[in-house]
């Protein structure tokens, strides 16, 4: 089931179905799931699910970057954006963010995966001679008891992305407000039964 249209944004090019790139290897891609949610909170418990997100992103190795609910063509959906170590490489990372649209008994999310590419760390770097090392790394403001996975800093919090307009992160912030505007939802997935955990 085809549950978001709109989604073809400028800029990408079909690859597979449901699939599309850009020119910097940014991939967005459609999913749909035909089982329960295993959303680890409702959509109207931010501190439980945001806490239960991060931890869950940790213990995969990653690090968990923003989670709020917002409305996705008048339906509520989870928005997270997270980072995770590049498979193939000793250093980098990978942004990935998305929208996960859960009903009852099925889901669907869109997702943006932005990898980086060559010289890494620059926008960490430049940002932590700004802020100082003292004020760089910070406990999670979801779950500050959180250990392990990519740590949280200054440097992925949005008020960078002007400085850094083409780096991975800002462009996932970008596509992901492009997404919001354009994306609708088919009437028959509206109309399914809402989701509770």
């Amino acid at each position: 089931m085809r549950a978001l249209l709109g989604v073809e944004l400028p800029g990408y090019r079909p690859v597979d179905h449901d699939v599309w790139a850009n020119d910097e290897d940014d991939v967005l891609s459609l999913h749909f799931f035909g089982l329960p949610p295993d959303l680890p909170a409702s959509l109207d418990d931010g501190p439980a699910l945001r806490a239960a997100l991060t931890r869950v992103t940790a213990e995969a190795g990653g690090g968990l970057i923003e989670a709020s609910v917002k409305s996705l063509g008048q339906l509520p959906a989870l928005k997270q954006i997270l980072k995770l170590p590049l498979p193939a490489g000793p250093t980098g990372q990978v942004f990935i963010g998305s929208f996960t649209v859960p009903r009852a008994n099925c889901s669907t999310v869109v997702k943006i995966q932005a990898p980086e590419h060559g010289m890494t760390g620059m926008r960490e770097a430049m940002v932590m001679a700004q802020v100082g090392h003292d004020n760089y790394f910070r406990p999670h403001p979801y779950a500050p008891e959180v250990q392990g996975g990519l740590p949280f800093h200054a440097a992925d919090h949005a008020q960078w992305d002007a400085q850094f307009p083409d780096h991975p992160l800002t462009r996932v912030r970008r596509t992901l407000d492009a997404l919001t505007e354009a994306v609708q939802v088919v009437p028959e997935f509206a109309a399914l039964p809402p989701f509770t955990p």
